[in-house]
């Protein structure tokens, strides 16, 4: 990727239009059990993103706080209309950093997991590929992540950490 792409995507109905301006910090394809009852589905596959790197076209999306497994929540952006979740943000970094539903692009096969992570809960039926690291928990970031990945968490850690002007 050379840094000038950008990616498209939406919700079901047309409502939310984005656009994704940068390449994702690292695509995870999430089993754990949460992910599994929100998706409906073996698990969800989420591109972490700067929120400012998602701008709106149109529509705006509802944001709703639901449980988490931390224990801390997690606001979900989605769709007011058609209730598709485009988005979600955890607490660690809040609204700075974006989990974006990779299937809510107009060609999600350009982000396919680069980790898979909470196999420990994975469908017995699905096959991981043997080209991509799997853990059964989470991971060390330092261990998967890029540098160049590393470095953008790391300045979205010291904006939220920034005293308010």
């Amino acid at each position: 990727m050379n840094g000038t792409e950008s990616w498209e995507g939406g919700c079901a109905c047309g409502g939310i239009r984005y656009r994704l301006q940068r390449a994702p910090m690292i695509v995870h394809g999430c089993h754990c059990r949460w992910c599994q009852r929100e998706t409906g589905s073996a698990l969800a596959i989420n591109a972490l993103v700067e929120r400012d790197a998602l701008v709106l076209l149109n529509g705006r999306p509802a944001l709703a706080t639901i449980p988490s497994a931390s224990g801390k929540g997690q606001t979900l952006a989605r769709c007011p209309d058609c209730g598709v979740i485009l988005w979600s943000h955890y607490a660690g970094l809040g609204r700075l950093l974006a989990f974006l539903r990779v299937g809510t692009l107009d060609a999600p096969d350009v982000f396919p997991p680069e980790v898979h992570i909470y196999t420990a809960s994975k469908q017995p039926w699905l096959s991981l590929p043997e080209d991509r690291p799997a853990f059964a928990e989470y991971y060390r970031r330092g261990a998967v992540w890029p540098a160049a990945s590393i470095a953008r968490y790391d300045a979205l850690k010291a904006l939220r950490a920034a005293p308010p002007e």
